[in-house]
């Protein structure tokens, strides 16, 4: 029989150590902060989950381009849009914070890599002579020196920084989108207000014109006076009635202003700016075919759903950055430096002080916080998913309106041409039977009253539906394209897509 080996009582002493040491580590893993229980199922709602087949039908139309302005036939109109988005403020403050969440990007990266430091220092000291310093040290002045280089490097074994620079990426991208939706937000904004001082110029030639007409009423009435063929209530009235013309035009001489103003303050540049505008020219654009396809090609077509896409995605991001929050941080630490009383023998040899290892920090009892870190970022992951939904259900109602607005508006043409013809020839037959005295005064009047009524709501119908057309414009994107932006979510990127996966919770 073979003698025991001494060792055996080592080796199974040293195995029983690892196996308790194994042990108490399962047990922290076990005890420390974990997020059972924690998630969420809520999902981005799909194009094919709303009902718009009758609303939106496929018609083979074109999405606009970002040349949609030129359509109109009015250059000022092409100029006014690049001065605006040349020089407007609200453009200048997206785009600052285009480059905060850029800064937020480089930040985040800047985890992923090692950091290297260096510091020196020199002081004079006193050591106490109450205390452990012996003597000829205590009470005694000292120069003391050092100078370290230091290395620290995050491991990040469970891909905390990774996601956190993922959700700083996709909230770039989410500044990016909203960026492109201020610029077109803008663009159509001026577009509005210069139709709408092209609907109060044209008001106000339509008030020239029944002006000029009331000026020769008042002539032919004059005439009919002092032929003792009228009274001087006719004449009064007539007196009346231009003078209410000349108010009605100073009212709109004052909204044509107001206009202006605005359309200067869009510019960019002061109120001023707006009085230097020359009266529209605007053409009218012929009713519009809807693309095909529309509720899910749209997804890449309008830049405030494209930002409140990557918006999701930046809050699942923030998501992953919680859960890593509850494993262990790992840090590779190193010092390699030089530390003497005195001066002399600073960068010796002899006085090289090195430092090297792993940290590790694992959170076990936080009072809840981290969970409470998760849940919140769970509820910021959903509201954002809400936000999406809203955005995407707004938008394609926001297009059925236009479009429902802008067939309206051709079917009041139609009846509308035909109204104003019939009052034109009422009120042109009324004037030859008054000159020829077959009919008071007041026939006239109440001709020209239905002639004025109809060509007002000729220039306002036209005006409403131009109008119609740019808001369609808008909520079609204005020929924005997430493809051709860089902007789909997944989509590569050389420069800033490393790390950058899609993720499904």
């Amino acid at each position: 029989m073979k003698a025991a080996s001494p060792f055996l009582p080592r080796v199974r002493a040293r195995s029983a150590i690892s196996a308790l040491c194994l042990a108490a580590v399962t047990l922290g893993f076990a005890g420390c902060a974990n997020f059972a229980g924690i998630h969420s199922d809520k999902q981005i709602s799909s194009p094919d989950q709303y009902q718009t087949q009758r609303s939106l039908p496929a018609e083979g139309g074109q999405w606009p381009g970002t040349d949609w302005a030129k359509r109109f036939g009015d250059p000022q109109l092409v100029a006014l849009i690049d001065e605006a988005l040349a020089g407007n403020p609200d453009l200048a403050m997206a785009a600052a914070r285009l480059k905060a969440a850029q800064a937020q990007t480089e930040g985040a990266a800047a985890a992923l890599l090692p950091s290297v430091g260096f510091s020196g220092d020199v002081y004079r000291t006193q050591f106490t002579q109450n205390t452990i310093y012996p003597p000829g040290y205590g009470g005694t002045w000292f120069t003391q020196g050092d100078l370290t280089a230091s290395l620290s490097w995050e491991l990040d074994l469970w891909g905390k920084n990774r996601s956190a620079r993922a959700q700083a990426i996709s909230a770039e991208r989410a500044e990016e989108a909203e960026d492109q939706e201020v610029r077109l937000s803008l663009a159509t904004a001026v577009a509005r207000a210069y139709n709408q001082l092209a609907q109060q110029y044209a008001l106000h030639d339509v008030l020239e014109r029944i002006s000029k007409q009331r000026q020769d009423l008042g002539k032919l009435t004059a005439d009919r006076v002092r032929a003792g063929l009228d009274t001087q209530v006719e004449q009064k009235q007539a007196d009346s009635n231009s003078a209410d013309i000349q108010t009605q035009l100073a009212q709109l001489d004052g909204q044509i202003l107001l206009t202006r103003h605005q359309l200067g303050v869009l510019l960019g540049k002061g109120p001023d700016r707006g009085l230097d505008i020359a009266p529209p020219k605007l053409a009218q654009l012929a009713t519009p075919a809807l693309p095909d396809n529309l509720p899910l090609t749209l997804l890449g077509r309008r830049p405030d759903i494209v930002s409140a896409r990557w918006a999701v995605e930046a809050q699942l991001k923030g998501v992953d950055v919680a859960k890593a929050r509850f494993y262990p941080d790992v840090n590779l630490n190193a010092a390699f430096g030089f530390s003497t009383f005195g001066l002399g023998k600073l960068i010796d040899p002899t006085s090289q002080n090195i430092q090297a290892g792993p940290a590790i920090s694992l959170p076990i009892f936080d009072g809840g916080r981290l969970r409470a870190n998760l849940k919140g970022q769970y509820a910021a992951y959903e509201n954002a998913v809400a936000n999406y939904d809203s955005t995407l259900n707004q938008a394609l109602g926001d297009i059925a309106d236009r479009m429902s607005s802008i067939r309206s508006a051709d079917k009041q043409m139609v009846s509308q041409r035909v109204a104003q013809d019939a009052a034109q020839r009422a009120y042109d037959l009324a004037v030859e039977r008054y000159k020829a005295g077959l009919t008071p005064q007041l026939t006239v009047l109440t001709a020209e009253s239905s002639l004025l009524a109809q060509e007002q709501a000729r220039v306002n119908i036209d005006s409403a539906r131009r109008d119609q057309q740019i808001g369609l414009i808008k909520a079609l994107g204005g020929g924005f394209d997430a493809q051709a932006s860089g902007l789909v979510v997944g989509q590569e990127r050389p420069a800033t897509t490393e790390g950058d996966a899609t993720q499904t919770h």
